[in-house]
């Protein structure tokens, strides 16, 4: 596992934390760890908890990597949205417990948890700001804004890159509730606790029924997505 993931498995909960001691960017390395973190949750059947460090989530993709254009980017993009799209249909609840700063391709792995926990009054930034960057928004991130975000959230974020916060974020549909600082890691147990008591047949037969639809189409865009990524490559 990378060494900016960590994971733990401890009375029935897998706590997935992110933490590279900088911006917790996503780089290939860091999406195949989550993944064999998610692994090890799958066949310990445990609820998962995943987080950041303190002050920051995940600032989205490695730009170094995204700027750099090429085989690399179409792949790190298809890599993360397909990391969103085993979130949401993880056969286990998912709690995002955001730990701080989630912007871009951050906020969309915090869109694709079933409950998702923020610090109250604590300034941390959550945003889609891919078109304050320069970057069309892909259509995979426009379909998982689209199942969690209010009308009026989803316009903010995807057309203007807009930055939310505390209860702001709460309003938009980024996030479920707040807690106060110093209190986010045993909130996220708690419920993790609470959903570990659900029937896990029927959690996950009804996040498929509720979503299916909308998996589908988040499938078929990061498709679309791969296929606009690597015609670039060859102009």
């Amino acid at each position: 596992m990378s060494s900016s993931v960590s994971s733990t498995i401890a009375d029935g909960t897998a706590t997935i934390t992110l933490d590279d001691g900088k911006a917790n960017a996503l780089r290939p390395e860091t999406l195949s760890a989550i993944h064999a973190a998610l692994d090890e949750a799958e066949a310990a059947e445990a609820v998962v908890v995943l987080t950041g460090r303190d002050g920051i989530f995940s600032a989205g993709f490695d730009l170094d990597i995204i700027r750099a254009g090429g085989e690399g980017t179409a792949s790190l993009v298809r890599g993360g949205m397909e990391l969103a799209l085993r979130l949401l249909s993880f056969p286990a609840p998912v709690v995002v417990a955001c730990s701080g700063h989630a912007m871009a391709m951050g906020s969309f792995l915090l869109l694709a948890g079933d409950y998702r926990l923020g610090v109250a009054d604590s300034g941390h930034r959550i945003s889609a700001n891919e078109v304050a960057i320069g970057m069309t928004m892909p259509r995979a991130a426009i379909e998982i804004c689209l199942q969690r975000l209010t009308p009026a959230g989803y316009n903010r974020a995807i057309l203007l890159a807009d930055v939310f916060t505390g209860d702001g974020a709460v309003a938009a549909g980024f996030l479920d509730t707040t807690v106060p600082a110093g209190s986010l890691a045993d909130a996220a147990a708690e419920r993790a606790a609470a959903f570990a008591g659900l029937s896990r047949r029927a959690h996950t037969e009804s996040k498929l029924r509720l979503r299916q639809a909308m998996l589908d189409r988040l499938a078929a865009a990061i498709e679309a997505d791969d296929v606009y990524l690597r015609s670039l490559v060859v102009r």
